[in-house]
């Protein structure tokens, strides 16, 4: 496999302080989290709000770019600032000005040489399906309806060949950017609850559109359109074809990123 360049860390500009902040939003009415031309971007609705409150232009950086409609309760985001606010007090001061939709959920003074995207070392993403005849009322904007029958064990046991370090190649949507392919899952499970359906999945990184392949994936084996072995045929050849549908955005959350820095953990996630 070809080395890839070093990750060049742009320097903060002079006289300020990285904070590093964790941001949870419901994905709905945005174009996702990267600021965009012609459409709204939690990014610059975050980066807006910030520039408001410390009377500075800043400019964010999230660790993950979620597409339209995906959600998140872990997206980490940094920024260099001159402001004197605490760092544990941007979340009180933030949400005073934040539409309702997005909530900072807490706050931390970080090195100058920390990056929220680079230097995380894993993700964890939850998928969420309503199986049932009719569409959830109150879980329409976070899950996917599904109102066929679902072989739910047979989901299941698809799933595990999928754990380790493989070539995703089949598992990007066009437009990925990677430069490589190879990935490794840690974890991947699949809940059922009543008709509620959570799928959990863990990795050091993931391509474009990976989760929701992976979910629609498992939802076209439960039911019955492709066999359970697909995933593992996919792995196999590079097949994107050997895979189902991309599964809606709507039922897509980035839940969790891991950094080496232990106490990101303690001051991000601590619940």
């Amino acid at each position: 496999m070809t080395e890839l360049p070093p990750i060049i860390k742009p320097d903060p500009k002079p006289g300020t302080h990285r904070v590093l902040i964790r941001v949870s939003y419901d994905g709905t009415a945005y174009a996702g989290w990267q600021r965009q031309q012609n459409a709204l971007a939690v990014q610059q609705v975050l980066e807006e709000a910030l520039s408001k409150l410390t009377g500075e232009t800043i400019t964010v950086t999230g660790s993950s770019r979620t597409d339209a409609g995906v959600h998140a309760l872990g997206q980490c985001v940094h920024f260099d600032t001159c402001s004197r606010i605490p760092a544990d007090k941007y979340p009180f001061a933030l949400n005073t000005c934040l539409p309702a939709d997005i909530r900072v959920l807490a706050g931390m003074d970080i090195s100058s040489q920390f990056h929220a995207r680079f230097d995380a070392k894993g993700k964890s993403y939850t998928y969420r399906i309503h199986n049932a005849p009719h569409a959830s009322a109150l879980m329409r904007n976070f899950s996917a309806h599904v109102p066929q029958n679902l072989d739910v064990s047979l989901m299941q046991q698809s799933l595990p060949c999928l754990i380790g370090t493989h070539d995703f190649a089949a598992f990007q949507a066009a437009g990925g950017t990677a430069k490589t392919t190879i990935r490794t899952l840690e974890s991947i499970q699949l809940l059922q609850n009543g008709p509620e359906l959570t799928l959990m999945v863990r990795g050091n990184a993931f391509l474009y559109n990976m989760v929701r392949i992976i979910a629609g994936t498992a939802l076209d084996i439960g039911m019955g359109r492709i066999p359970p072995e697909a995933f593992q045929k996919a792995l196999d050849t590079g097949d994107r074809l050997a895979l189902g549908i991309t599964a809606p955005a709507c039922g897509l959350e980035l839940t969790q990123v891991y950094y080496q820095h232990p106490s990101v953990g303690q001051n991000l996630f601590a619940e």
